[in-house]
């Protein structure tokens, strides 16, 4: 098994979008939160937005992201609730060509242990799209701090052993060359 200290880290490139009928870029705490890890991890923050609660405008935002190839993974924070307004997942969901069921089940392991049973009022989710990971995240700061500590920061990071999805993110989009050679 090849030693964490052997590997280089690899920078990635994350967008950040806060989903809030609220929020401004003053008093967006959770996407500060966000941006605030990923940078001090080593990542390059790649773009910050804030889009209302609103399908069409969060799927477009997300989806002009996963469209950039310079984008590696988009985080978003905000709307994964029951409320009326609560739409993330739905704007999301139907960009994802891959589900990531683990990353919800894990997100709420963790939060279990800080908040017990409120968990369940979280829709977090993620998945991959156009060879982009995408993760949607609660739109409070503890759980964002949760999702990122917890796990995006050692899956995010090439030196996390045994698997991470840096080293994976090559062949995402392997599906696509298929026949071409």
């Amino acid at each position: 098994m090849t030693d964490k200290l052997a590997r280089q880290f690899v920078p990635l490139s994350i967008a950040v979008l806060t989903v809030s009928d609220s929020r401004t870029p003053d008093d967006d705490k959770s996407g500060q939160t966000l941006a605030d890890r990923l940078t001090k991890a080593g990542h390059k923050l790649a773009d910050r937005a804030i889009v209302t609660d609103d399908v069409e405008i969060i799927r477009a935002k997300v989806r002009g992201w996963i469209d950039d190839a310079t984008i590696d993974v988009v985080l978003t924070t905000g709307g994964t609730g029951f409320t009326g307004r609560d739409v993330t997942p739905e704007a999301v969901e139907p960009l994802l060509e891959k589900r990531m069921d683990g990353f919800g089940q894990v997100f709420h392991m963790i939060s279990y242990e800080k908040i017990g049973t409120s968990t369940i009022q979280s829709r977090a989710t993620g998945g991959v799209a156009n060879a982009t990971y995408v993760f949607c995240l609660p739109g409070s700061p503890g759980a964002c701090k949760d999702a990122w500590d917890g796990i995006l920061e050692q899956q995010l990071d090439y030196r996390h052993m045994p698997c991470n999805f840096v080293e994976i993110l090559p062949r995402l989009d392997e599906h696509l060359k298929r026949g071409k050679s």
